[in-house]
């Protein structure tokens, strides 16, 4: 167990994380996960924890505030009318079964691996959305039948893989489908529940090796309750600002943010 002297700046740096986590659930639609998963990583590798499971706990615990955050965020987000909720409850389900997936195939990973999964997808993530053209179109409307299937599964897939809300698959896949940016976070927002919600029940009866103290199954309780604390106050700062910002710099936000983020770790994972 660390000493006071080391828990308590983390505990600190913890709610300042928590704060910026929540605004960039509210601005992004990301559920806030690009920004917790890193920093539960190194925060609980400071702490002296870093086992073979180690991003296991980092996404099942951020998935677990994303269940808060993005209810926060698609409910305020729904109070400016920004979410559409058809594309929401249509694609739920296969979201749904895709983020199921994803648990067991985290758990079969090692940390290692999860954490090279993690700066991969980010960084193609982040290239799209800083080089992706405004009028590029993969149709006029948002898919139906096999298509919604298969990209929503796919979008529940790799969000778990990753510890994030949808948000970041689902906004770029939307703009894609003609969607206009704002109505594509607002309702990438909601895709966080459906993503968070059956994963975060399955991890929480993963046994893990080598935990931080106080983790139920994969998700660390007191790293949970103090994000959660944090994110309820600042996701409704991120919608405004969400709301007041024009579509170009809001997708220069998201794509300088989730491409250094990345960045730094795949840094982690070649050793420098």
């Amino acid at each position: 167990m660390p000493d006071l002297s080391l828990l308590l700046p983390m505990i600190g740096l913890l709610a300042v994380i928590g704060l910026f986590a929540g605004v960039i659930a509210g601005l992004l639609g990301v559920g806030g996960g690009i920004v917790l998963v890193p920093a539960f990583f190194y925060a609980f590798g400071y702490l002296g924890f870093a086992g073979p499971q180690l991003m296991q706990v980092c996404l099942a615990t951020s998935l677990a505030t994303i269940v808060v955050t993005s209810a926060r965020s698609v409910m305020a987000h729904h109070k400016r009318g920004a979410v559409d909720w058809e594309i929401l409850r249509s694609w739920a389900p296969y979201i749904g079964v895709g983020a199921v997936i994803g648990v067991f195939t985290a758990s079969a990973l090692k940390s290692v691996t999860l954490q090279a999964i993690f700066g991969g997808l980010g960084i193609v993530v982040g290239l799209y959305m800083a080089f992706g053209r405004s009028d590029w179109r993969l149709g006029a409307e948002m898919p139906k039948g096999a298509k919604r299937a298969g990209f929503g599964s796919m979008i529940g897939f790799l969000s778990v893989l990753m510890g994030i809300g949808g948000g970041s698959f689902g906004v770029p896949l939307m703009s894609l489908y003609n969607t206009p940016i704002h109505r594509a976070v607002a309702t990438a927002s909601g895709f966080g529940m459906t993503i968070a919600v059956p994963s975060v029940l399955v991890f929480l009866f993963l046994p893990v090796t080598g935990a931080p103290p106080y983790t139920l199954g994969a998700v660390n309780l007191p790293a949970f309750a103090l994000i959660f604390a944090m994110t309820m106050i600042s996701t409704p700062w991120g919608v405004k600002l969400a709301h007041a910002m024009d579509p170009k710099p809001l997708k220069r936000v998201f794509a300088v943010f989730i491409t250094l983020v990345a960045l730094n770790m795949l840094r982690k994972v070649l050793g420098y």
